[in-house]
C-alpha cells in the first residue's frame, strides 16, 4: 500500500491554485496522495475528504494525523457531494479533485474481485455495503442485458459472443470467482485476440465493475454538483483513465463553457451573447514521459481542469 503513486500529482495540485485559507473538496480520497499535498497548502483552510471504501478511509485517516483540525473524512459516494457538505455548512468551496477509476489497493486485494488475474469471489463493490455485485450481474442478468453493458462501458466488439457464452455456462453452474469469469470470456474471444497485447477480459471486467457501482452516471451527476459548488475563481480537477469518462467530462466542461446554440441562431452581436460562467484552464494534460517510467498506471490517465468565472 505504501508504494502506491498517485498519478498527476504535480499537475493536479498546480491545477488547483491552491490558497491557504480555502476550502477544498477531495472527492476520491484513496490513499490520500493528493489531499495530503493539498493540506500541507492550507493554513486556515480545510479540506473535506470523500470515500465510499472503509479501508481506504481508514488508511487516509491515519496518513493524515500529522494534520489532524485541517480535514474532514466522509464515507459517502461523491454523487451526495452537495449534500454531505451542507451537513457540515458548506456552501461552496475554492477547489474540487476526482481522481477516478478503481484505486490499487483494490485492485491488489483478490477479494475485492477487481482484478481479471487473481483468484478471487465476484465483488467489484466500491462499497462493500452496495447490494448489487458482480456475482449478481453476471449469474443473473439477460443476455440481452449483459451484451448491453459489455458493448456500452466495455466497448467490446465480441460482447454478444462473451454474453452468450456465460449465459451458456451458467446454465450449468453458477459462476463463483473471477478467474472462472476470465476463462470464459477467453474462450468466446478468437485465438488472434486472446493472444494480441492486453488482457481479454479487461475491457468486460470494466464494464461489469461501472454496472455494479453506476460510475458514469454518478460521475455525471457529481460534475455539475461540483461545478455548482465552486467560488468564483475556484477550479475542479477531474482525472479520467478511460476513454467513457473522459468524454463525460469533456463534454460537460464544453457545454458549460459554451454559448447555448438557441443564441447563436439569432441575430445578436457578439456584446449581446450570454457569458458562460466557467473558463477551461489549458487543453487536457498527461503524464510526462518520467511519470510514465516510473508509474504504469499514469498511462492512461486524462487531467481536465476548469474554473469559475470571477465576478465581473
Amino acid at each position: 500500500m505504501m508504494e502506491h503513486i498517485s498519478v498527476l500529482l504535480k499537475e493536479c495540485i498546480e491545477a488547483l491554485n491552491i490558497k491557504e485559507d480555502g476550502i477544498y473538496a477531495d472527492c476520491t480520497l484513496g490513499l490520500a496522495g493528493h489531499s495530503s499535498e493539498i493540506l500541507k497548502r492550507l493554513s486556515t483552510g480545510h479540506l473535506y475528504g470523500f470515500d465510499q471504501d472503509k479501508n481506504a478511509l481508514s488508511y487516509a485517516e491515519k496518513r493524515l494525523e500529522p494534520f489532524t483540525g485541517k480535514f474532514t473524512l466522509i464515507n459517502d459516494n461523491f454523487v451526495n457531494l452537495k449534500k454531505d457538505l451542507s451537513e457540515y455548512g458548506v456552501s461552496s468551496v475554492d477547489g474540487i479533485l476526482f481522481d477516478l477509476g478503481v484505486s490499487s489497493p483494490m485492485f491488489d486485494d483478490a477479494e475485492r474481485g477487481f482484478s481479471y488475474r487473481n483468484e478471487g469471489p465476484l465483488d467489484m463493490r466500491m462499497n462493500q455495503d452496495s447490494k448489487l455485485s458482480a456475482y449478481q450481474v453476471v449469474n443473473t442478468y439477460s443476455k440481452e442485458d449483459l451484451t448491453r453493458i459489455l458493448r456500452d462501458y466495455g466497448e467490446e466488439k465480441y460482447a454478444l459472443r462473451i454474453a452468450e457464452k456465460i449465459c451458456e455456462y451458467r446454465n450449468d453452474k453458477t459462476i463463483e470467482t473471477t478467474l472462472e469469469l476470465s476463462g470464459i470470456i477467453k474462450s468466446a474471444l478468437p485465438a488472434k485476440v486472446v493472444s494480441s497485447k492486453g488482457h481479454p477480459a479487461k475491457k468486460s471486467f470494466q464494464a461489469i465493475r461501472i454496472e455494479v457501482n453506476d460510475e458514469l452516471n454518478v460521475l455525471s451527476k457529481a460534475l455539475y454538483q461540483a461545478l455548482d459548488l465552486l467560488k468564483p475563481n475556484g477550479r475542479l480537477a477531474v482525472i479520467s483513465f478511460q476513454s467513457l469518462e473522459d468524454r463525460i467530462v469533456k463534454n460537460c466542461f464544453k457545454e458549460v463553457t459554451s454559448i447555448p446554440e438557441e443564441y447563436k441562431r439569432l441575430p445578436l452581436k457578439e456584446s449581446e451573447l450570454p457569458r458562460s460562467g466557467y473558463r477551461l484552464i489549458g487543453k487536457k494534460i498527461v503524464a510526462s514521459k518520467e511519470e510514465l517510467s516510473e508509474n504504469h498506471r499514469a498511462h492512461s490517465a486524462v487531467l481536465r481542469v476548469i474554473e469559475r468565472k470571477g465576478t465581473l
